[in-house]
């Protein structure tokens, strides 16, 4: 008898895939009531995606349920893309207080408020947050969380419809909501670690930023970022040039007194372009002057080799003597895109914590902790695992991250 369990269904009817899933996904709780429960729905029709995710929800008899549509889902160790499926997970969290919400912006005197979420309370332990990127300030929110929220950790993912804006469906207690963000604040002895894989590997020196205009890097070392990047470029070899002119990233230090910096500790972060005239280098966020930074790149070897690392990190951090089930939130920019096959994460996820119970969502985007700060990241994968052990009743104190280890 298990305290987790998560099912998969692919069909074109997306309601009898729903009914699928759940039977499955609740059959390890031998009888249990799930205290939470998830569902994500891939399908092309919007009104089948909501029919198919309150079918789901009123099945599992949850005390609370969370999801959403998807460009993509994972559950029973697979994983599909743009196929109409149905993932569902159920939790059965003893003694752990589960308080859902749905967030909206309003207007407000000085501009727009996010309203909806709950009263902190001193046992919060972890948020799960799903997002619609077209209707909710979703970079802003997760920022704002860390001085609002300070020391809790967000873990979720941006949903969303095949359709494009307009088509993302989410699910909260039972309701169909399509616009905003949709949660579950858990408190109390949750027992949860988590972690993020960037799945990127540092190239070239750490670099000190030495002019800074917002977001774009003036200059590195001294010398204009343009040409300081060129040349670093320049003194890789082919293969590494290649991988780099596919998609080069950049690395921000979250630790500017670390002696040294490898991979894990940097936020990675995309460069969007170049300033020609300046010779500057435009990152996907704000530097500030004496910021170290490194650059990155990114392919499925590095990929998979962070993912793998992540989870034995997690694995022997030694505060759960058991992980029981897991979600996992893989950018839709991994999967076979990235991989050999769109199993590749979920496989990692269950083989690395040793869990069968791992089920979640290709996302457009992904939210997790970087260096005790939540961040928006992108082609990542974020996992939030669930277990028993010696620190478990004591919430997420002493929790991993694959990005930076406390």
């Amino acid at each position: 008898m298990s305290r987790f369990g998560d099912g998969f269904a692919s069909a074109a009817d997306l309601v009898r895939a729903a009914e699928l899933a759940v039977a499955q996904a609740l059959e390890p709780l031998a009888g249990r009531t799930p205290d939470l429960a998830t569902v994500f729905v891939c399908g092309a029709d919007p009104g089948e995606v909501s029919s198919a995710l309150a079918r789901a929800s009123a099945m599992t008899g949850a005390a609370a349920t969370l999801g959403g549509s998807a460009a993509g889902v994972i559950g029973a160790g697979r994983a599909v893309e743009a196929t109409s499926a149905v993932s569902v997970w159920c939790g059965v969290l003893p003694d752990v207080r589960v308080r859902a919400f749905h967030l909206e912006v309003m207007p407000a005197e000085a501009g727009m408020a996010v309203v909806g979420m709950p009263e902190p309370q001193p046992d919060d332990a972890v948020v799960v947050l799903l997002a619609d990127p077209w209707s909710f300030p979703v970079d802003g929110f997760v920022e704002r969380s860390n001085d609002a929220l300070p020391g809790l950790p967000l873990l979720g993912g941006l949903a969303s419809g095949l359709r494009g804006r307009g088509s993302t469906r989410l699910l909260v207690d039972g309701d169909i909501v399509e616009r905003g963000a949709v949660g579950v604040v858990l408190g109390g002895p949750v027992g949860a670690r988590w972690l993020v894989s960037q799945g990127c590997r540092p190239v070239g020196p750490p670099m000190t930023v030495t002019a800074a205009d917002g977001n774009v890097v003036l200059e590195l070392a001294g010398m204009p970022a343009l040409d300081k990047l060129e040349a670093i470029l320049a003194e890789l070899d082919p293969d590494t040039q290649a991988l780099a002119t596919a998609g080069l990233q950049i690395g921000l230090a979250m630790d500017e007194y670390a002696d040294e910096h490898g991979r894990g500790d940097f936020l990675v972060r995309g460069i969007a372009g170049t300033d020609d005239i300046r010779r500057g280098v435009v990152i996907g966020d704000l530097v500030d002057v004496g910021r170290t930074v490194q650059l990155q790149i990114r392919d499925a070897a590095a990929a998979d080799d962070d993912l793998r690392t992540s989870l034995i990190r997690l694995r022997e951090a030694g505060d759960l003597d058991t992980v029981e089930g897991a979600l996992l939130f893989s950018c839709n920019g991994r999967g076979a895109g990235l991989f050999t096959s769109a199993d590749h994460d979920v496989l990692a996820v269950r083989r690395g914590l040793a869990v069968d119970h791992v089920a979640g969502f290709f996302a457009a985007g992904e939210i997790g902790p970087v260096g005790g700060r939540n961040h928006v990241h992108g082609l990542s994968a974020a996992v939030l695992a669930f277990g028993s052990g010696s620190l478990a009743s004591r919430g997420t104190d002493g929790a991993a991250s694959g990005a930076v280890s406390r």
